[in-house]
């Protein structure tokens, strides 16, 4: 295949793979349009004009799967399939060969103190911190030119250098340049820029946290604002590799866990700092435990017929859950205990938490924080058995009406902070609740306003249409029962 069928078809790959991971995106841009390409030229000549680019002759250990010159300490001995010794990347694996051409090269030994200003004058400019440290880290060492074109000859798809037909812009310079291209560079990217989070793996942090900001610089522009790194998967405590033939396929995961039930489990355990094990029991185990039993679970048992007849969103009494200035050393009042009134907190102070956590890139410690209270709100459901109150009793009535109103609206809570992750399941839970589409937002987000003596506007409202189950228990693989019988 032609490099342009190859690329057409890898892109289409992507494409769909977001569109069924329910990834949506504003915009969908390739380095090979025309609206890149002119970026790319522009940025090139604002390189050169600012004297920070000269014609060098470069040699050394060239990583081609990687496009990349690679340093003696970034490489192993290996043996090739003859068995003849051969030098890899650490890395990657992949093989390196020496290589030498006349290029044009960036001065890149220029910035290593514009870098580290920037860096102490912006802690929260890489995250997770182990990262951050690992940039600082590399300024310490040698920071030596960087070769930012290729011989054409050799690299004959890609952009031209402006001026110079015999070379090709290297391929990071050309793709670092997106992040400026699809924000209307070189006109309009003022709109936006360098109001700019990147996310980004591991594996291509120095592109992103040293190469790219010194040639923003160079360029007279700023570096983006946060560039949020995360680790890897491995499987069964292995890398993922072609050859070990364990690469797990997204869209075979979709398939067996649902689109909800992947995300979930890729955002629930995916800890940014570190690489995390996947393997399918995990995936199961999360999932039906989180999903399908505590959520799941809760939903349908505060909402079913024999504990809610009139199937309403019942009123809250005030007598029954006094409120209390200080829940911390309350034995209880009315009919609620002490636990109650600190189930409560958790849950009101849950939204900004889990915003906070959002906004910092922890995903996972939202969701922890979130099951932690669909946790909670069982076990007050549970301590409480409205199944074995007597709804003939004024009281126990309004006690029992009591119960299901806190747990629906800690269900509202949950479903509403939920909606980015599992966006099916969320709805359908909503929907359950009869909350409206313009009800379903962050900013406007309110926990239980009559324990605070303030109206709530589900309150007698009846419920959405009982949409069933809300998450369908999942199996174990066919592969891992085999496994498991075998052993």
């Amino acid at each position: 295949m032609s490099p342009p069928e190859l690329c057409q078809r890898v892109s289409g790959l992507f494409r769909q793979a977001l569109t069924q991971a329910a990834v949506s995106f504003t915009d969908f841009t390739r380095t090979s349009e025309p609206r890149h390409q002119q970026a790319v030229v522009h940025f090139w000549g604002a390189l050169r004009d600012g004297g920070s680019l000269y014609k060098g002759s470069y040699e050394g250990w060239y990583c081609t799967p990687e496009e990349c010159f690679l340093p003696e300490s970034q490489l192993a001995e290996h043996r090739d399939a003859q068995g003849r010794p051969c030098k890899v990347s650490l890395e990657s694996g992949h093989q390196v060969h020496w290589t030498k051409e006349e290029n044009y090269m960036f001065r890149l030994s220029a910035f290593r103190d514009p870098l580290q200003k920037w860096l102490r004058d912006n802690p929260r400019a890489i995250s997770p911190d182990p990262f951050y440290q690992c940039v600082l880290r590399w300024l310490e060492e040698d920071l030596p030119d960087l070769s930012v074109s290729r011989e054409r000859s050799r690299l004959p798809w890609g952009i031209p250098v402006p001026c110079d037909s015999t070379q090709t812009i290297y391929v990071w310079v050309d793709a670092l340049v997106n992040y400026l291209s699809v924000v209307g560079y070189p006109e309009t990217h003022g709109e936006w820029w360098p109001a700019a989070h990147h996310v980004v793996g591991k594996d291509i942090l120095k592109f992103h946290a040293v190469y790219w900001p010194a040639l923003l610089m160079a360029a007279g522009l700023a570096p983006p604002e946060r560039i949020f790194v995360h680790s890897h998967w491995t499987v069964h405590g292995q890398k993922m590799s072609k050859s070990l033939g364990n690469v797990i396929d997204p869209f075979a995961c979709i398939g067996q866990y649902t689109l909800d039930g992947f995300r979930y489990f890729l955002l629930r355990q995916g800890v940014p700092e570190r690489d995390c094990d996947y393997y399918d029991e995990k995936v199961v185990k999360l999932v039906n435990s989180e999903l399908a039993d505590a959520l799941g679970g809760l939903l349908n048992r505060s909402t079913a017929l024999s504990i809610n007849p009139s199937n309403t969103y019942p009123c809250f009494s005030e007598s029954c859950f006094p409120k209390v200035l200080d829940y911390r050393g309350t034995k209880g009042m009315g009919r609620a205990s002490a636990e109650d009134y600190e189930f409560v907190a958790s849950v009101a102070s849950l939204p900004l938490q889990v915003a906070s956590y959002f906004e910092g890139f922890q995903i996972y410690k939202a969701l922890e924080c979130i099951a932690l209270c669909v946790r909670q709100t069982n076990g007050f459901f549970q301590r409480h058995r409205p199944w074995k109150l007597d709804r003939k009793d004024p009281a126990e009535q309004l006690w029992l009406d009591t119960i299901i109103h806190v747990t629906l609206e800690c269900l509202r809570v949950y479903g509403t902070l939920l909606q980015p992750v599992i966006p099916h399941t969320a709805d359908k839970l909503l929907s359950r609740l009869a909350v409206e589409p313009e009800e379903r937002g962050l900013s406007s987000l309110t926990f239980l306003p009559r324990y605070h003596g303030k109206p709530c506007p589900f309150e007698g409202r009846q419920l959405g249409p009982d949409t069933g189950i809300l998450f369908h228990r999942l199996e174990k693989s066919r592969q891992h029962q085999i496994e498991t019988k075998k052993l």
